[in-house]
């Protein structure tokens, strides 16, 4: 490694935690983080991705969502290398002994680059950048506090193991026991320690887990969730003192592929959803620039006893009651719902639980993007039901066609 190589990375590390430092202290005044810092960021991100790597990999030649994935576990809840896109997706719904609420988002992003780096053996060589977000909602106080950080994979700064689940970005994981799984994350005064166990069986979205985001061949993602884990452990917020121990529900998502959105394709809004006669939902619909909705778009109910049932767009009704203004981003986003499923006879309504839960993620992904804990009510099979979980929102700060 010569010295100009070596000069780079020490500029990019200080120029990275100065970025950071600005970013935090703009966060901590109420500021939004201007659109200089933002570049900067993604340009130093660039950078850091080039250092010790090869040309960057086109999508094209990585490999495609094509046919059904034959899934043995635990091997599939690992990285999938082969595929340019990849991500392990938590959240929960949390309470504690005082009955006070609260939500947590933890997801782990892989981001391939080249499929073979020029020097394969440098703990420095750069094949997959990984990028995490993390983020805390105390209902009860209507705070909401939001981090997000990016890392190439040697020498052992992040990465994912391809037998089981082993995904770390620093010190924030999640990690595969024998009776559930373990996450963990820390950032300032902010902390997360939970155990997870699975309540209801793995749920395979789509055609056996195969899930399709448009028409064309490989426009596809391979897609499949815990959606009942029960949860305990102990968080700290920046608004608590010390830990609090808690309890709950949490979801788990893992999605991987190489080429989902087209660049007609803005951005989605996704639901997972708790209902209180024990069923649950995810439904996602994709939004074309035009207005309209991809014909792709569907969900899948599961029943109490762990059977699914897939739906397709045709079969979900989507009513928008009321929107939300950022004052940061500017971004108009659906605050309450009216989700409609006529043949599984479910009504309900719903609305964010702290009205303002949009993540700025400059320090990785550079999407700003609303993901926050709700709640609502309403009927499912004509009986009375209680609805929590969590709601995801892209493509109103702007377009993600092409980037997925």
């Amino acid at each position: 490694m010569d010295n100009t190589h070596i000069k780079n990375k020490k500029l990019l590390m200080t120029r990275t935690g100065a970025e950071r430092e600005k970013q935090q202290s703009a966060e901590k005044a109420g500021k939004p983080i201007t659109k200089r810092v933002r570049i900067t960021i993604t340009l130093t991100l660039f950078w850091f991705m080039l250092c010790g790597t090869g040309s960057v990999t086109p999508a094209e030649e990585w490999k495609q969502a094509v046919t059904p994935w034959q899934w043995v576990f635990p091997r599939d809840h690992g990285q999938h290398p082969e595929y340019r896109t990849e991500w392990w997706y938590f959240t929960g719904n949390l309470s504690d002994s005082q009955k006070r609420r609260y939500g947590y988002q933890l997801t782990f992003f892989r981001q391939a680059i080249a499929s073979s780096p020029l020097r394969p053996h440098n703990p420095w060589s750069v094949r997959d950048v990984y990028l995490a977000h993390f983020a805390l909602t105390d209902v009860s106080g209507k705070h909401f506090r939001h981090y997000d950080r990016s890392s190439r994979t040697g020498p052992g700064l992040a990465g994912a193991d391809k037998d089981s689940m082993n995904v770390w970005t620093l010190n924030w994981s999640a990690r595969m026991k024998k009776n559930g799984i373990h996450l963990e994350a820390r950032q300032g005064d902010a902390t997360l320690k939970l155990e997870l166990r699975p309540r209801k069986p793995i749920v395979f979205h789509g055609e056996k887990g195969r899930s399709r985001k448009g028409p064309q061949e490989g426009q596809s993602s391979y897609y499949y969730s815990l959606t009942d884990l029960e949860t305990t452990g102990t968080i700290k917020t920046p608004w608590s003192r010390e830990e609090i121990r808690v309890e709950g529900t949490s979801w788990f998502d893992h999605e991987f592929g190489s080429n989902q959105l087209t660049r007609d394709q803005v951005g989605w809004d996704w639901f997972g959803l708790h209902l209180s006669d024990g069923r649950d939902l995810m439904v996602y619909f994709l939004r074309k620039s035009d207005g309209s909705i991809e014909a792709a778009s569907s969900g899948t109910i599961i029943e109490k006893d762990g059977t699914t049932q897939h739906l397709n767009a045709a079969d979900i009704r989507m009513d928008v009651l009321d929107r939300w203004t950022s004052p940061r981003s500017g971004a108009k986003y659906p605050s309450t719902w009216q989700l409609r499923i006529p043949a599984a006879r479910i009504d309900i309504t719903l609305a964010p639980l702290v009205t303002d839960q949009e993540l700025t993620t400059t320090a990785s992904t550079g999407i700003t993007y609303w993901e926050g804990a709700v709640a609502g009510h309403g009927t499912s099979e004509e009986r009375d039901v209680a609805v929590e979980g969590y709601m995801e929102l892209t493509g109103y700060a702007g377009s993600l066609g092409g980037v997925f």
